[in-house]
């Protein structure tokens, strides 16, 4: 007799009317994984891409030809001068900060164009912390969203403060209710921002939109960007880690701030994690594609069981998170209860909500990784605040992220039947 996941015939069949429905929309996908998985060939290539460079170092890491060869073919697929690409970097708050400060000093100001930042990079600009900005004189301003969109009029005044030297965007939503911003969108920003202020850097916070696009930040006039690698460009391999591309003498100043001044990227022993890391790059453009995938089903089932959903599966995706309104806490549970339970690894765990570091709120997340807190395996997390919305993200493979979703769906379908 086939094992079997349990759920419920009716939830079966309204995930088979949720698949016919958005397949027309996976074509594209597709056509994106094409172009970015030729690009990450190519950069290989171009590097000379062999098995000795997937030896690993002790000690400093001085001489890790592996490391530096995968810092030349991150700066090509994302088009850059440079790139520092490390498993120092502990998470990706730990990257964005890093290239921060690559850019900004006591007496300058930092602009945020997308309203406040992620939630535990908030500490890094105006936490009360020793080492935040605001401990080392840096000033802050923000720009906030209006419907959802750029404020252009407020972001060429704001900018045009000659205070200010780093602007920053965030191009996903974090766990803010607004939209992602397409690579165009971001564009615009950058070419608005350099017509009234010259000297800042613009600098794009990547984190969950690596190849969801054909480009990135940096081929449409960001200066600087950074994420994680647990996130899409590790693929689901990388162990831990986090990247930063750009302008040479910015990702060399956030070098230094990884490390030691003078030191920078000189040093960092990679400890036989190098394989990992260009395996998992080499993935990455399929392994991104699996979790849209997943992201569209999400969304066709929860609008079909009733509730709002962004973004709609028919629309464009420029990362790969899918949000679900739920309006109270206990249907949100249950939700990350099912997703849990889908999971290759601590399907048996019930997720609860904790206070988790860097973040205001109790914050509950069903995340059962191989790599922990690897967000571009299935996961749902959300701050237990109101209007009670669930972040859903990642799917190593389709089938099992759609598996995820819909013992997600029996869960909350229970609750309201209950």
């Amino acid at each position: 007799m086939m094992n079997k996941l349990q759920i419920s015939e009716e939830i079966r069949a309204l995930g088979q009317q949720a698949e016919r429905e958005i397949m027309p929309y996976f074509a594209r996908i597709e056509e994106i994984c094409d172009r970015n998985t030729e690009k990450v060939l190519a950069a290989f290539a171009k590097n000379r891409v062999s098995d000795n460079l997937f030896a690993g170092t002790t000690g400093y890491g001085y001489d890790d030809h592996g490391r530096d060869t995968l810092d030349r073919i991150y700066a090509d697929i994302f088009g850059t001068e440079a790139a520092l690409v490390r498993i120092g970097f502990v998470n990706g708050t730990h990257a964005l900060s890093c290239a921060m400060f690559s850019a900004v000093k006591a007496g300058d100001t930092v602009l945020s164009v997308t309203g406040p930042a992620y939630d535990t990079l908030q500490n890094t600009i105006t936490g009360d912390y020793c080492g935040s900005m605001k401990q080392y004189g840096i000033g802050y301003k923000q720009v906030d969203l209006v419907n959802g969109m750029s404020d252009l009029p407020a972001i060429v005044q704001a900018a045009q403060d000659p205070n200010v030297k780093l602007v920053f965007i965030q191009r996903s939503r974090g766990y803010a209710v607004r939209k992602t911003l397409s690579c165009a969108e971001i564009g615009e920003i950058c070419k608005t921002v350099r017509a009234v202020n010259e000297n800042a850097v613009i600098m794009v916070d990547n984190c969950y939109g690596e190849f969801v696009e054909d480009i990135e930040p940096t081929q449409v006039g960001a200066d600087l960007i950074a994420g994680s690698l647990i996130k899409n460009p590790g693929g689901g391999l990388a162990p831990t880690g986090g990247y930063i591309a750009g302008r040479a003498d910015l990702v060399e100043n956030a070098s230094y701030r990884l490390t030691a001044p003078g030191i920078g990227g000189e040093c960092g022993c990679t400890m036989g994690q190098n394989r990992l890391l260009y395996q998992g790059l080499f993935m990455a453009p399929h392994t991104t594609a699996q979790a849209l995938k997943t992201a569209i089903f999400c969304a066709k089932v929860m609008e079909l069981l009733g509730y709002e959903v962004s973004p709609k599966a028919e629309e464009p995706r420029y990362d790969i998170i899918q949000t679900i309104a739920f309006g109270a806490p206990e249907l949100l549970c249950r939700f990350c209860e099912g997703i849990q339970a889908g999971a290759p690894v601590d399907s048996f765990v019930t997720p609860e909500p904790w206070a988790m570091p860097g973040y205001d709120d109790p914050v509950i997340m069903a995340a059962g990784a191989f790599v922990q807190g690897a967000s571009i395996e299935l996961s749902a997390d959300a701050p237990m605040r109101e209007p009670y919305v669930c972040y859903m993200q990642g799917g190593l493979t389709y089938s099992s992220g759609k598996a995820g979703i819909l013992l997600a769906a029996e869960r909350i379908h229970n609750q309201k039947k209950a």
